[in-house]
């Protein structure tokens, strides 16, 4: 379902302990949110999956969006002017994320862009983002986005070519050498897939069976029952959709003992819901949020974590998950960069802008872009976890 919605400040003022509505198809008003002023507001698209695989990924990115703005609006805005948020649903296809940026491009005139949460869907920006020139801030934790540079298009998680090799090395640390590899055939699963492939021999680990299986798939035995026959050490889920908790059942339904490893993508509430029991000892890499302590009490990045956290909660009645945090870090980027402007922000100096960030705290980690960096962080962001009583720990 086509969703387009715009988000209006002062609308949201009244609106935000609402229920936030995903999926639906009316339009928002036209009206700006100018505050007291009479400055327009900076607009900002944001393409995010409410609706599809990635949905329980999209709509606590949009909640995340939502919430900040309302908080820099109430404090007076950017620079004397509010922000105003226009959400697109891309419903995790690709062809409907190139269909939302064009309508942001040219009937909104947006500022900047925020997006896409996959990879796939994020590549299909590509085109019209340059031939606009407008900076695009991706969600999603694909690689390519970044490794094939750009100079328009930025991104907030840590990429599978930092998170592979640390996920393979955690492995090799646990003597779990023969691996067996299942991923989806998306954007973000076959990058991850061809980096694992890739990685390792380096990393000291064997690949004793690979299978995939594509986005929506709701039945996963016939892969894992040739897993299974190829005795592997562990299994290594690389997908960031629904699918992932359906793993989790097959293998659990088929009796295996050996466990399951997955991708940042797989750091959710939703995971663990939908595997239920089979969940249980779950291991990926992701940041520090869903553990805040592993920030190191006191630092700046704790604090920053906490307050989210907090907000969030207090919003939403529930604790953000990584996803939350991507899009956090993804609306930090953009207001901080419009804070540093001088002059008129025109999407250019915007871009310039977001490319001198340096040092900027967020959830995910310390951005420090630059000409040659588009992603911005390293290694040190990332821990271990272990899914234990339904809830996260760090697995150390």
């Amino acid at each position: 379902m086509k969703t387009r919605r715009r988000v209006v400040a002062a609308a949201l003022v009244a609106m935000l302990m609402v229920t936030t509505v995903a999926g639906c198809s009316s339009k928002g008003s036209s009206g700006s949110a100018t505050g007291e002023g009479s400055a327009e507001p900076y607009r900002i698209g944001a393409i995010v999956s409410l609706s599809g695989s990635y949905a329980g990924l999209g709509t606590p990115e949009q909640k995340a969006i939502e919430m900040e703005m309302k908080r820099i609006n109430d404090a007076g805005g950017i620079n004397g002017r509010q922000v105003e948020v226009i959400f697109e649903d891309d419903a995790t296809d690709p062809a409907k994320a190139q269909a939302a940026v064009a309508r942001l491009l040219e009937q909104e005139n947006v500022i900047a862009v925020i997006g896409a949460t996959g990879t796939s869907q994020t590549m299909a920006l590509r085109d019209d983002i340059d031939r606009a020139g407008v900076p695009q801030v991706s969600m999603a934790g694909g690689s390519v986005i970044t490794a094939e540079f750009d100079k328009n298009v930025f991104q907030t998680p840590w990429p599978n070519r930092i998170v592979v090799p640390f996920t393979l090395k955690a492995l090799k640390d646990r003597g779990l050498v023969n691996v067996a590899v299942i991923s989806d055939t998306g954007g973000y699963g076959k990058d991850g897939h061809d980096l694992i492939l890739k990685d390792a021999d380096t990393a000291g680990v064997k690949i004793v069976a690979d299978e995939t299986f594509n986005p929506g798939d709701t039945d996963m035995t016939a892969q894992l029952t040739k897993i299974k026959a190829a005795s592997p050490d562990v299994v290594l889920m690389w997908n960031a959709g629904k699918e992932a908790a359906i793993v989790a059942k097959n293998i659990k339904q088929l009796g295996m003992s050996v466990p399951l490893v997955g991708s940042p993508g797989n750091g959710r509430r939703e995971f663990i819901e939908g595997a239920g029991d089979a969940a249980e000892g779950f291991r990926f890499a992701a940041g520090k949020i869903l553990v805040p302590e592993a920030y190191g009490e006191g630092t700046p990045a704790f604090e920053v974590a906490q307050k989210f956290i907090a907000d969030y909660s207090f919003a939403y009645g529930v604790a953000p998950d990584i996803f939350a945090g991507h899009a956090f870090d993804a609306f930090l980027v953009v207001t901080d960069a419009l804070k540093r402007v001088e002059g008129e922000a025109t999407p250019a100096s915007l871009r310039d802008a977001i490319e001198a960030t340096d040092g900027l705290v967020g959830v995910g980690g310390t951005f420090a872009y630059s000409p040659e960096d588009h992603n911005g962080l390293t290694e040190e962001e990332l821990v271990f976890y272990r899914v234990d009583g339904a809830t996260w720990v760090l697995d150390k």
